[in-house]
């Protein structure tokens, strides 16, 4: 089978007078010019250091041979995903194969990746020279059912040139300088094995499907549970990642006293754009990461706090933190009682009794540091006086307010009194009166 011809970048000309000359760059396709002539562009060089030209032409080289390499995933080429790696190391082989593998067991909408900034290694300068082009590389795409709009990651990737191409020689080693959640997607380890049960997908490890269909189950039955109380629109289109591996997607698991939601799932926004940038926008997707200690006995009402982040989100990030676990616990706690058989009773009274007598605010960050558990039921507590109030609908309306309108101090209070005709004080207040 032939390859594509590779857009290969080389020097047509280098001439130096001590530290200043004319750097002449030709980008080649299998060896002809592009265009009649080569672009001649005046910089000043440092030997051993590449002019700004040289490095825009390393760049377009590098990013064609990976945009030939999201096409690859796309149209099922292994040949040609493992084209640019370097094939005298079996291990680094290996783990591209099985890159491949894994992501073509989800549907891509669009998949692209793209050169974003150099991130020089000693190490790797160390090992491989002065002409190693260490970088982080975007990968943007979006999953067929599942993202709104394309979602961006990033991976450590190294490369070297040889006989006028560029070779991916090392994937790994420049991964603390990476995003918290960089290399550590669902495809990125182990064999996966992914299961499909309507609008929700779960990812679980390869042999593992009979547990990824319970979990599938279990997920479809939290979905429900959040449409029924989540009183706004949401498609009910998730990815729960229920693996062996700890460390997919950055999720830090803390020990607790118990195995309680607290520490059975996580919801991981995505965004578009770079993973390491301020996030100012909603994000465009989630993801539900699922502690591997429990994911074996995973249960409906465990998924439900974090079916609703997932759910709630898209809304965007103004939102306090009181609302924001409130309202996942709301949801949690009624969709339990949504079975005659089952109650939170005994939560209800922890809460009453235990965390409401000390409560002088509405719950911050600083209080959810300081205290969790108190600071979760207190949220719920405050969550539920709302429903009972507004109704499932008029909270929905508050959250969405704050979400997109809490811009400031001056803002939160007026949207706090229009909502609820009371301010931070007074509802707190009251709240310490409700009956539940």
């Amino acid at each position: 089978m032939k390859h594509p011809r590779r857009l290969l970048a080389g020097v047509a000309a280098l001439a130096l007078l001590g530290t200043s000359g004319v750097v002449a760059v030709r980008l080649q396709q299998g060896g002809s010019a592009v265009g009649s002539s080569a672009a001649a562009v005046r910089a000043t060089a440092t030997p051993g250091q590449l002019t700004d030209a040289q490095q825009a032409a390393r760049r377009t080289a590098v990013d064609a041979l990976l945009a030939r390499r999201g096409a690859a995933v796309l149209n099922g080429d292994l040949e040609g995903f493992l084209a640019i790696v370097d094939p005298t190391q079996p291990e680094l082989v290996a783990r591209q194969k099985m890159l491949f593998t894994n992501l073509r067991k989800f549907k891509f909408h669009s998949l692209k990746y793209f050169v974003a900034d150099e991130r020089p290694s000693k190490v790797l300068i160390t090992r491989y020279g002065a002409g190693i082009f260490s970088t982080r590389v975007m990968m943007r795409y979006q999953l067929t059912g599942l993202d709104r709009k394309p979602v961006q990651t990033d991976l450590g990737y190294a490369f070297v040139e040889r006989a006028g191409s560029w070779v991916l020689v090392d994937d790994s080693a420049i991964e603390e300088t990476l995003s918290p959640d960089g290399h550590r997607q669902p495809w990125d380890f182990q064999e996966i094995a992914v299961i499909r049960s309507g609008k929700v997908l779960v990812v679980v490890d390869n042999g593992e499907q009979a547990l990824g269909r319970k979990i599938a189950k279990v997920s479809r039955g939290a979905v429900e549970g959040v449409q029924r109380h989540w009183r706004r629109p949401w498609s009910g289109a998730v990815m729960v990642v229920a693996m062996s591996e700890p460390r997919v997607m950055a999720t830090v698991w803390t020990a607790g006293g118990g195995q309680g939601w607290t520490i059975a799932a996580k919801a991981v926004s995505l965004y578009d754009g770079d993973p390491w940038a301020q996030k100012s926008v909603p994000p465009v997707s989630s993801r539900i990461v699922v502690n591997p200690a429990v994911r074996s006995k995973l249960d409906q009402d465990l998924l439900v706090h974090e079916m609703t982040h997932v759910a709630t989100l898209q809304l965007g990030i103004r939102t306090p933190v009181w609302l924001v676990e409130g309202i996942a616990e709301y949801v949690r706690c009624a969709s339990i009682e949504d079975d005659p058989h089952w109650t939170v009773d005994p939560y209800r009274k922890t809460v009453r009794t235990k965390y409401l007598p000390s409560m002088k605010v509405l719950p911050t960050q600083a209080e959810f540091d300081a205290a969790g558990d108190k600071s979760y039921g207190q949220s719920w507590w405050i969550t539920a006086y709302l429903v009972a109030e507004l109704e499932e609908k008029g909270v929905a309306a508050l959250y969405a307010d704050l979400a997109q309108h809490n811009t400031s101090q001056k803002r939160y209070a007026a949207i706090l009194r229009k909502h609820t005709g009371k301010t931070a004080t007074q509802l707190v207040a009251a709240v310490k009166k409700f009956e539940g």
